[in-house]
Order: structure tokens, then C-alpha cells, then sequence
């Protein structure tokens, strides 16, 4: 009798565990998303392809090139603005929010892109500019007319100060003063950016009313989200407080995380968002670590992520941008390490070295004179293999380079031209400052993507809107997808174990040996596989020595961008230079 009473007993608590795990997976899997297991692939669309044979990229030479991105094995497509506007910031000031730039093409080609995206698997998601238009949208027109305009709120207007002045010392990002005098109606209107691009007023809820009703009309076509610019400026301090006298330059801190920022986030949640299948990622600068979650934890119903700039300021001074600086891997590793672990458990991190805002990562992170190849594919490993869901640049895939620019004529950025113009009014150092854009410049992600080494690297049959990298003939993608070991064919192999193992997508992240100044290693932790990541992020071999915890289990070489398979023996690995290695737990 105790023996059927044991059996019992036994047979209950199994059935207790089966349901406990059935519970857990079910919550795990809960969790899981498909914008967290996608892989985002950001498209500039004036320099992808220029099908028309104007010098300038347009929709339907993104179309020409889907199989291309399908190759790839991305999921999602991030469309750069495509919107009607007068491009002085090369189309973040957009003037018709429901149009399609000329240069682009028309709504027919718009929503032929999407169909075909749609026909082979892949998402579409658009920018959302709505900090700001441009100063020849409608909304603005008309609220320049007069201080009683229905639209005259649309937007934030100012009184002079006493002496005439702007109403405080608030910084454009493009350099000069955030303020604008207006003559018609003798008041300033702020712009955080250009002066041809309006700061909106989000505190007017007419102006958001007719954002979420642009968001409907663009989700209604089956978008499947959007990348939001400079999402955590939407709100402003309604005292607009000066500068104080000990500011230390940090605009975007100044700036960002306005007073009403989570409720407007929250009533565009409810109110557009939570009604769709979609992801969504917000610009975020200004962010840290404790304010991020209240952007993207789940249970504040706002934003699916976000992107921070810590990493990007890893090369710059304390406070200006311009001057450079030299990083060490400790400090890289380091901020990885603190955000996975700031936001795990909490909300879901954006993974990325570059977009169109920034230099090639090959010249800012890897060596692109020594080791190109092989710096660019570590740089796909690190992408591929960390917590968060990943967003690839175009031209990364390549190993695409900085730019050769010369004189600031090479330039086509309003961003350059208006420091240039400010440092040479004061007397400055203008050899200096270009030689800092050609290390920093946004110029040097918007180089024509350079497809094969014919004239103008096959981007157009005539001379670009912008430069084209002389090195083009070197790095393209036709020679790229004929050699078997190449940049491009490494991220199609890497892209593919990702999406073949969620454990790099889902599992744990645990550095090792933080204070390694040339290895950056690390174990990710799956349900079902545990994985180690091993990457030389420099120009010497080198030999690693796992820590205990890792040094005496079983790996075995899944993914090797030298392609010889470095075992590990008595713990140790020993790496040629930038060679990046993914190893299994047998």
C-alpha cells in the first residue's frame, strides 16, 4: 500500500513538473516576437540604385534589388524617407507626409516595393519624421500667415527676448541658434535641426491627431512599422530654460525626455500602434540607461526599441562631437555589457555599428587598411551573435569603406556645411575640421552602394548626386558574390546560422575576461544550445585563455571567418588577426 501511495505520489508530482514546464514554455514563448528574431537591413534609397539613369536612387531600383536583399537573408527592410520634400536634409524635412518625393518615383512604385517585399517573405518599415517638417509643408505655411492661423500652433513660436535676440541660447544640431525669426509675424519658431525644418508641437493634440491619422493611412497600405526619428525630442520643457552657465555641451541630454514624452508615446500606442502586427524602433539619443526601459518595457505599452548612442560616442571627446578620440575594447565591451544588462528581462535591445547617420563601420570599428576583410567580417560575427535584433547598413555587407572626400566641395551633408560655415566665420582650424568629417561624416554611409566596377560602380549610367568611392572597383557586390570566402557571402552564412539557432537570438549574455584589450569573447546561453563567441579585435594573432566556466566543456567550431576551424585545446584559442570564431557546446 505505502508502494501504490509512493507510485502516486511520484505520478502527481511528474504531472506537476509536465504542467510547470508547459507553463514556463508557454511563457518563454509568450516573449517571443518576430521583430526580435528579424534581422533589419536599413535601405538609403538616393543611394541604392538609380533605375532611371539620373544620378539620384529611387523606388524602383530598391525593386530591381529585392532578390539581391532576399540573398542576404534579412527579414526587414528600413526604407529611409521617401516622402515628398524639398531634401535639405536630404528628405527628414518633408513637406507632403502622404506623397512620394519625384526624385523616387510615384504612390504606383511605392506600393509595388511593398508587394514585392511581401511576395518573398520580408517586411517593409517606414521612417517616421515627426519632430519636425519641413518649412514648406502646408502646416507650416500656413502658420507663418499669422498669429491667429488655425495652424499658427502646429508649431512652437516665440517672442524675441528684450534686446531682440532669440527667446533663449538653445543650439541647433546643425550649429547656429535653434531659433528662427520669422518677419512676418516678428517671432521666432524653434528648429532643433536645419531652419528649413520646423519643431512640431506635440503638446497641440491637432497636430497629433493628424500624425496618428498619417500613421493609419500608411499602416492601412500594410506597412509593417517604423524606425521614429528622433523619437525622445517630441516633448519640450514648456519654459524653454536656457542653457545653464556650466552646460557641457550634451544637447541631446538637454533636449530629450520632455515632460509629457511617455504619455504622448502611450497615447500613440493605443491609439495607432497596439491596433497592428507591426514593430517599431525609436532614435533615441538622450536615453540612458535608466530611462530606456520606461521607452520599451512591455507592460508601458510604447515602443517595441530603441536606439542608444552610447557605442557612438565611444570615438569622440566628452562633449564635441568633432574632436576624435582613441577607444580601447575594455570600454566597447564594457557599454555592450551594461545595456544587455540594463535591458534584459526589461525590454529588447537594437543592435547596430552604423546606419546612415554614421561612418562605414569597417573604418570606425575594424581596420580598413590592413585587415578589411577580415575586421568586416568580426564585425558581422559581434553583429550576429549578440542579444537584440540586428540592423545591417547597406555597403556593410560589402565591407564598404569612408570616403576619399577631399575638399568640403566633396560634401554634400547641410550638417558639414553649416559647422564648416560656422568654423571658418570664427577663424578656425578648417584643415582640422575636415579631417574630422572624414573620419565622422554622415557623408560617408551615403556613398552610391557600389554593385559592380562598372562606371559609377553600377549605380547609375550617370555621374551620382554624390561621389562614388574609387575603391569601388575593389569592393563591389558582383565580385563579392563570385568569391566564395568573401565579406558578403560570410554575412549570408552568419545571417543564416542566426536564424538558425535562437539561442543567439534569445539566450543569456555572458562576457568573458572584460579586461582583454584585443578579445572580445563571450558565452550565449540558448534553452537548448549553449554557444561561444571568440572575435580578435586586432592586428596580431593572439592567444585566449578561456576562463574556468568555459574552459573545460566541449565546443566544437560552427562558424570560422578564416574558414580553418581553431579548436579549443587545454582551454586556449589561439586567433590570427581579426579572426572571429562561433563555437557550439557538444
Amino acid at each position: 500500500m505505502k508502494s501504490f501511495i509512493w507510485s502516486f505520489e511520484i505520478y502527481l508530482l511528474g504531472l506537476l513538473i509536465i504542467g510547470c514546464n508547459k507553463m514556463e514554455s508557454s511563457q518563454k514563448a509568450e516573449q517571443q516576437n518576430w521583430w526580435k528574431e528579424a534581422i533589419v537591413y536599413e535601405v538609403y534609397p538616393r543611394s541604392f540604385n538609380d533605375s532611371d539613369g539620373d544620378g539620384i536612387g529611387d523606388l524602383q531600383g530598391v525593386i530591381q534589388k529585392l532578390d539581391y536583399l532576399k540573398s542576404l537573408g534579412v527579414d526587414v527592410i528600413w526604407l529611409g524617407p521617401m516622402y515628398q520634400s524639398p531634401n535639405a536634409d536630404n528628405g527628414y524635412d518633408i513637406s507632403n507626409y502622404e506623397k512620394i518625393m519625384d526624385e523616387f518615383g510615384t504612390m504606383a512604385d511605392f506600393d509595388s516595393l511593398l508587394a514585392g517585399l511581401h511576395k518573398r517573405d520580408m517586411k517593409l518599415i517606414l521612417d517616421l519624421v515627426v519632430n519636425h517638417t519641413s518649412d514648406e509643408h502646408r502646416w507650416f505655411k500656413e502658420s507663418r500667415k499669422s498669429k491667429d492661423n488655425p495652424y499658427r500652433d502646429f508649431y512652437i513660436w516665440k517672442d524675441p527676448a528684450p534686446d531682440g535676440g532669440p527667446p533663449n541660447n538653445w543650439v541647433s544640431y546643425f550649429s547656429g541658434s535653434a531659433w528662427q525669426m520669422d518677419s512676418t509675424t516678428n517671432q521666432y519658431y524653434l528648429h532643433l535641426f536645419a531652419k528649413k525644418q520646423p519643431d512640431l508641437n506635440w503638446d497641440n493634440p491637432a497636430v497629433r491627431d493628424s500624425i496618428y491619422s498619417m500613421m493609419h493611412f500608411w499602416l492601412d497600405k500594410g506597412v509593417d512599422g517604423f524606425r521614429m526619428d528622433v523619437v525622445s525630442l517630441y516633448s519640450k520643457d514648456p519654459d524653454f530654460p536656457s542653457f545653464p552657465p556650466d552646460f557641457n555641451g550634451d544637447f541631446a541630454h538637454f533636449y530629450a525626455n520632455g515632460p509629457h514624452e511617455h504619455e504622448y508615446l502611450k497615447e500613440m500606442n493605443r491609439r495607432v500602434l497596439s491596433q497592428y502586427d507591426i514593430m517599431t524602433v525609436g532614435e533615441a539619443s538622450g536615453v540612458n540607461l535608466d530611462e530606456a526601459p520606461l521607452y520599451v518595457s512591455p507592460d508601458r505599452h510604447e515602443l517595441d526599441m530603441i536606439f542608444q548612442f552610447e557605442l557612438m560616442g565611444i570615438d569622440h571627446q566628452s562633449g564635441n562631437y568633432l574632436e576624435h578620440r582613441d577607444w580601447k575594447l575594455p570600454e566597447f565591451k564594457q557599454i555592450i555589457t551594461k545595456w544587455d544588462t540594463a535591458m534584459a528581462g526589461k525590454g529588447w535591445n537594437s543592435i547596430f555599428l552604423g546606419n546612415h547617420d554614421n561612418p562605414r563601420i569597417v573604418s570606425r570599428f575594424g581596420d580598413d587598411e590592413n585587415y578589411r576583410r577580415e575586421s568586416a567580417k568580426t564585425l558581422a560575427t559581434f553583429l550576429m551573435t549578440m542579444r537584440g535584433t540586428p540592423y545591417l547598413y547597406q555597403g556593410d555587407e560589402l565591407g564598404m569603406t569612408n570616403a576619399p572626400f577631399k575638399t568640403i566641395n566633396d560634401f554634400r551633408d547641410i550638417d558639414t556645411f553649416n559647422k564648416y560655415k560656422e568654423i571658418k566665420a570664427k577663424g578656425g582650424d578648417i584643415d582640422h575640421f575636415l579631417d574630422q568629417e572624414r573620419m565622422f561624416g554622415r557623408d560617408n554611409a551615403r556613398t552610391p552602394m557600389q554593385w559592380n566596377d562598372q562606371p559609377y560602380a553600377g549605380f547609375s549610367t550617370h555621374e551620382p548626386w554624390i561621389m562614388v568611392n574609387p575603391n569601388y572597383t575593389e569592393i563591389n557586390a558582383a565580385k563579392e558574390d563570385s568569391l566564395q570566402h568573401s565579406v558578403l557571402n560570410y554575412y549570408r552564412e552568419v545571417i543564416s546560422y542566426r536564424k538558425n539557432h535562437p539561442g543567439l537570438v534569445y539566450g543569456d549574455f555572458d562576457v568573458l575576461d572584460p579586461p582583454n584589450k584585443k578579445v572580445f569573447a563571450y558565452l550565449r546561453n540558448g534553452q537548448q544550445n549553449h554557444f561561444l563567441v571568440v572575435m580578435n579585435f586586432s592586428g596580431q594573432e593572439v592567444t585566449f585563455q578561456l576562463p574556468d566556466r568555459a574552459a573545460t566543456r566541449n565546443w566544437n567550431v560552427e562558424l570560422d571567418s578564416y574558414y580553418e576551424g581553431p579548436s579549443v585545446k587545454n582551454g586556449e584559442v589561439v586567433l590570427k588577426p581579426w579572426q572571429s570564431v562561433i563555437y557550439r557546446e557538444l
